[in-house]
């Protein structure tokens, strides 16, 4: 079975990044980040690019992390490499303006990128849910703190404390989506928003 990747394509001054791991709803593994933190650092630092669209590939933008490929006793032992940007934002951060494209299943994970993020369009589809309290964990990718930036304090703590899953309209209404559009229409709406930005750079 595919242990999935992160691909790039480039289009003009965009470059365009892929998860691509359809088969298990787009679940993270530890090489699909290493490989996430290698093509926001290619953003970040090749000055050919002035903007980068993050999409995903298939029905679903992510179901999260695949679980037991990070913690546990089977767990991979990958890190970022030293001087690379953080997927999240935590540590180095890209300085170039990223724009998430998301559908379907959008959890924990793929919100956490979306808040590390700079715009996000959604398919009228999406369903998001931060629900790491569930599981007994903290949202680690800076959820706990960006979430308060976007949709302020009740409306973070209304999501945050219950778990929920919540409609992209309702994303919109608190401010974690910029715009809504029709399902299939998420990445074309993305990149015609980048190249607008492109040229503004």
């Amino acid at each position: 079975m595919s242990e999935g990747q992160i691909r790039t394509e480039v289009h003009g001054h965009v470059l365009t990044i892929i998860i691509d791991n359809a088969a298990k709803k787009n679940a993270f593994t530890p090489a699909m980040m290493e490989q996430l933190s290698d093509a926001l650092t290619e953003l970040h630092d090749n000055e050919a690019y002035r903007v980068g669209v993050i999409c995903a590939e298939g029905r679903d933008f992510t179901a999260g992390l695949d679980m037991p490929k990070f913690f546990g006793p089977s767990a991979e032992k990958r890190n970022i490499r030293e001087g690379n940007v953080d997927p999240f934002g935590l540590a180095k951060r890209c300085r170039k303006p990223v724009i998430t494209a998301v559908q379907g299943i959008v959890f924990t994970v793929g919100i956490e990128l979306m808040l590390a993020g700079d715009i996000v369009v959604a398919a009228a589809d999406s369903r998001f849910c931060q629900m790491e309290s569930r599981r007994g964990i903290a949202p680690l990718g800076g959820a706990h703190f960006r979430f308060l930036s976007r949709a302020g304090w009740g409306d973070a703590m209304y999501h945050l404390f219950l778990c929920d899953e919540f409609s992209a309209e309702r994303a919109h209404a608190i401010g974690l989506v910029q715009e809504v559009v029709p399902a299939g229409e998420q990445v074309a709406r993305a990149m015609a928003l980048a190249a607008i930005i492109a040229r503004n750079a």
